[in-house]
């Protein structure tokens, strides 16, 4: 996936430690997927899709950092999302990312539910941390 967080200046950075800060977080998201002509299905999907990342990242990665941006690629816009933590890491990548995965305890959805919601997903995971890419664009 592009480094689109290099490009732009407008990013936005919200810790998140606690569920309040996932709910600003989802906010943020919201406000930024609005400004950038997402329509209202697209808004709802990077929305979801978000919080399930930051809530599994609060969960199981003890709290991080979540940045997000506007961006343009040929003139389309979208929305970039990036969720960064210093946990454990996800020991099974290819199963977080098995469809109907579940630790059992969240919304669902999973890493796969979340990655069929959004046009670009990426995840790096390992002992010192995990972080997750995702971008919505306008249709």
């Amino acid at each position: 996936m592009k480094d689109y967080a290099a490009d732009t200046a407008s990013l936005e950075t919200v810790p998140v430690s606690t569920s309040g800060d996932v709910v600003s977080m989802r906010q943020t998201v919201r406000i930024l997927a609005q400004r950038n002509g997402l329509s209202l299905v697209h808004q709802t999907k990077l929305v979801t899709a978000a919080s399930e990342l930051g809530r599994n990242m609060l969960v199981y990665g003890g709290g991080g950092v979540v940045r997000a941006a506007p961006v343009l690629d040929a003139g389309r816009p979208g929305v970039f999302v990036e969720f960064r933590d210093k946990g454990p890491g996800i020991a099974d990548l290819d199963l977080a990312l098995t469809d109907g995965w579940t630790s059992g305890n969240g919304m669902g959805l999973g890493l796969s539910g979340a990655k069929r919601l959004v046009d670009e997903f990426d995840i790096e995971s390992g002992p010192s941390g995990t972080t997750v890419r995702i971008v919505k664009w306008a249709k």
